[in-house]
């Protein structure tokens, strides 16, 4: 079975720990969702947040999902200025059917707006 990456991001308005949970679980299930994927399929997830995020690691909602047999990691974005802020990302890795053309990658929220290309 091929292994693709999947990308993802949303956006969320406080550096609230039930807002990133929230929305980082939203992110995760629509991935999910939109690639056909079950969770046996998930080989990894690389989760990051902006540096204005901080009350709560985002690979938790995951967990919280039942994700607890998947390699998770969180890291800190870089602190570019002018970027968008109070971003949450996820890349995870995937067995499945699907060529990288026909993946979906999910931004959802403010996020939307980094990737004006992807059809919605």
């Amino acid at each position: 079975m091929p292994v693709r990456a999947v990308r993802g991001a949303t956006q969320v308005d406080n550096d609230d720990r039930d807002e990133i949970l929230d929305a980082s679980a939203e992110l995760v299930a629509e991935i999910l969702y939109r690639n056909e994927l079950a969770p046996d399929d998930v080989i990894s997830m690389l989760f990051t947040a902006t540096p204005d995020l901080t009350a709560e690691f985002p690979a938790y909602a995951a967990r919280k999902m039942g994700l607890t047999d998947v390699p998770l990691l969180c890291a800190t974005e870089i602190a570019v200025p002018g970027a968008m802020p109070k971003v949450l990302r996820v890349m995870a890795h995937v067995e499945t059917p699907r060529t990288r053309a026909d993946v979906r990658h999910v931004y959802l929220r403010g996020a939307a707006a980094l990737r004006t290309d992807l059809p919605r």
